[in-house]
């Protein structure tokens, strides 16, 4: 079964996405995604000029040997933009083989393990009142976990909020979904550090007492604190019991987490920013972390999350895989498949894609009573409708990002 066809396609409903098409001889199709926010552009560009040319003639069935031979022949290993790209390709074989199979993913990685996958949604709000009536509605839509992001008295905007106000043409999407604005330039926002954390644990306070100790609550540092202040932080949080607490601090420098878990027993979440295992062989081995946050779409696809999965499951480690809406269904399709069959699953984020974006991929998985199932169609379980999506054209989008008040850029 030989790779015949492959084909990049950019498209843009809700947001912009990339997606590699793979026709094999015999007429099956697989999908992969290779959006990287902010970034698309130069994953196209490595698709398109360095793998696209490589896969045509190779046979589809050999899914490992195809990773290795694009991550190492490359010579220049690693890195955001290789590693999506090597995801695309992977999981459209994974997709291919499965439908060869006649069976839907999750049987060729070993069967589920669960009935379905305990999913997390984004309540936010830039004043009290706005947090409780967000987590009511994520309630209302069957959510059973709940992360919560608060506005800052005296900063303008922030990371997480819906109710931000975006750039000139971009009225009537709300932020949380798609902070990665249309326009020219990106968005620049104010950030202080010691005012949202006097601020943070008043809010999670207000949250407990008006929800009560069930209802498991997540929060993103967004990597804006130093290792003693993400420290600071998670002590501050402990009496509101969170599920977890999510990149405290930028996580390159790996022995910043050793402090942070001498000071803190809050969960720590860390790596959707990370695309190896290298990344995490560290942290993982000297259990720094308790979720692996990466995405599918960013770690090298099917294959290579599979394996650092299992790696973090020998340390009691689960996956919290990364899901937000530039996350495309067909990324969120392999991670729901690969969640369902690994034994060490933890949390799946979850963002609904927006009315636009599920008229251009066409999607079997569920959502049920706060849970997600990839479905039970062969593959993965996605398919691309060619039609819709040359109506959406690409457009310029980034991501903002922060200065504090004098000036200084800093983590978004």
């Amino acid at each position: 079964m030989k790779i015949d066809k492959a084909e990049v396609i950019v498209t843009s409903p809700d947001r912009n996405f990339v997606t590699l098409k793979l026709t094999t001889d015999d007429g099956l199709t697989g999908l992969g995604d290779a959006t990287l926010n902010g970034r698309e552009l130069s994953v196209v560009a490595y698709l398109t000029e360095h793998i696209v040319p490589l896969l045509l003639g190779r046979d589809a069935h050999n899914i490992e040997d195809t990773w290795q031979f694009l991550y190492r022949s490359a010579y220049w290993r690693r890195g955001p933009v290789t590693m999506a790209a090597i995801s695309a390709v992977d999981v459209a074989l994974w997709d291919i083989k499965a439908k060869a199979a006649g069976m839907p993913l999750y049987q060729l990685l070993g069967g589920a393990s669960r009935t379905g996958l305990l999913a997390y949604g984004h309540a936010s709000g830039k004043s009290l009142n706005e947090v409780f009536d967000s987590v009511n509605s994520h309630l209302e839509q069957g959510f059973k976990a709940i992360r919560v992001q608060t506005g800052v008295p005296g900063l303008e905007s922030i990371y997480g909020i819906a109710s931000n106000k975006g750039l000139p043409g971009n009225e009537g999407v709300r932020y949380d979904h798609e902070p990665a604005q249309r326009g020219a330039l990106p968005a620049e926002e104010d950030w202080d550090t010691r005012s949202y954390l006097r601020h943070v644990p008043t809010v999670f306070e207000a949250v407990r007492n008006e929800f009560g100790p069930e209802l498991p609550l997540l929060h993103d540092g967004h990597h804006r604190m130093t290792p003693i202040q993400a420290a600071k932080l998670g002590k501050s949080l402990e009496p509101y019991d969170l599920f977890w607490l999510e990149d405290c601090t930028p996580a390159e420098n790996q022995e910043a987490l050793r402090l942070v878990r001498q000071h803190t027993t809050t969960p720590l979440a860390i790596g959707e920013i990370f695309n190896s295992i290298w990344d995490y062989q560290q942290i993982i081995r000297e259990q720094l972390i308790d979720y692996v946050r990466s995405a599918v779409t960013h770690t090298g696809g099917i294959t290579h999350l599979k394996k650092i999965l299992e790696f973090a499951a020998q340390y009691q480690i689960k996956s919290g895989m990364h899901g937000p809406t530039d996350i495309s269904p067909v990324g969120m399709a392999a991670a729901m498949h690969l969640g369902l069959a690994i034994h060490n699953f933890g949390i799946q984020e979850y963002m609904k894609h927006g009315d636009k974006t599920n008229a251009v991929f066409e999607q079997s998985y569920s959502w049920n009573n706060g849970m997600l199932h990839p479905g039970n169609k062969p593959g993965l379980g996605v398919e691309l409708n060619v039609d819709e999506a040359g109506k959406y054209p690409y457009a310029t989008a980034y991501l903002p990002y922060n200065r504090l008040a004098d000036g200084t850029v800093h983590d978004w």
